[in-house]
């Protein structure tokens, strides 16, 4: 690896993570700055612009020794471009991400897909180093997915490959994803998902803990609410995440007959109520997938936490001198 120091930017709906760390990946500062999406574009861009700020001028290091900065961001995106064509959580559409930060910083700036980023990360960084083939699944309030081929992030021909979460898994399902279509692995699989089959608890006469913990109001209810009542014994709530699991077998069972990955590594919100669904998941897995594609397959949890999305930036952000 070549010596100097790279930035990773995580660009989230809430909060904008940055950090400074050397061409090894070892951080040396982090700044967190709200991203105040509410306010619009222009506040937005000056928090990122902080966030680096903050990082270099608490480090014993000069803007000049920063060689590139790494920013994930949800897509689609137009990679050539650099270019964010759509982030819902931003209500951000066209906008020309590494244009604006080049001329603020005077600073390389490659964009990247959030989770493209991330399985990068994992890949160097985290749960996913001893192999050189990995998939990375996200499974929070949609599910996402970054592919590493040979090392390298897997682009596909227009830079949208690992869309995972759009794979049709119940075509006549009435859960509608957010792309438009019904019975997406996102939409039947994911945090979303789960909220939903709690909802519909309220509708039945059945008592539940989902009634109790939420008031009976479907607005209070969400993934958390629901594994809360499934430790707490609710056999309604432990159902929503048995069944949760059984179906995110069966989408992890299709990514692995394709890609024949080394290992898959498995992060998001929905991951912190494991306990609940893993064996089903694993089970799922297992009947489902190829017998030749299981062989020393390995399922992991996110090496990287908290950070694996900053850590990802970084690692795009490092480029080439990683291998």
């Amino acid at each position: 690896m070549s010596k100097g120091y790279y930035i990773g930017i995580d660009v989230g709906g809430t909060k904008v993570l940055t950090a400074l760390a050397d061409e090894k990946g070892l951080i040396l500062k982090k700044a967190q700055e709200p991203t105040e999406a509410d306010k619009g574009e222009e506040a937005i861009i000056s928090n990122i612009k902080k966030s680096i700020d903050r990082v270099i001028n608490n480090s014993p290091i000069t803007k000049k020794e920063v060689k590139r900065i790494g920013i994930g961001s949800p897509g689609p995106l137009d990679l050539e471009k650099g270019l964010i064509i759509e982030n819902s959580n931003l209500s951000w559409t066209n906008v020309p991400i590494v244009e604006i930060l080049e001329e603020m910083t005077g600073i390389p700036v490659i964009l990247e897909n959030d989770a493209n980023a991330a399985a990068l990360g994992e890949k160097h960084f985290g749960a996913g180093r001893e192999a050189d083939n990995i998939v990375y699944i996200t499974i929070s309030t949609g599910i996402g997915g970054g592919i590493i081929i040979n090392k390298k992030i897997y682009h596909g021909g227009k830079g949208n490959a690992g869309e995972v979460g759009h794979m049709t898994l119940i075509p006549d399902s009435n859960y509608q994803c957010g792309c438009g279509n019904y019975g997406c692995f996102e939409a039947v699989a994911s945090g979303t998902a789960i909220a939903r089959r709690g909802r519909e608890v309220l509708n039945k006469e059945r008592e539940s803990l989902i009634k109790d913990y939420s008031n009976n109001e479907p607005d209070n209810i969400d993934a958390p609410l629901i594994a809360s009542a499934a430790r707490a014994g609710d056999e309604q709530a432990i159902e929503i995440f048995k069944l949760t699991g059984r179906l995110l077998g069966i989408g992890i069972s299709n990514v692995v007959n394709l890609f024949d990955p080394e290992i898959i590594v498995l992060g998001g919100g929905v991951m912190n109520a494991k306990g609940l669904f893993i064996t089903e998941l694993k089970a799922s897995l297992q009947k489902r997938a190829l017998e030749a594609n299981l062989q020393d397959l390995k399922v992991k949890e996110v090496g990287l936490g908290k950070n694996t999305g900053v850590m990802g930036a970084i690692a795009v952000a490092i480029g080439e001198s990683l291998y």
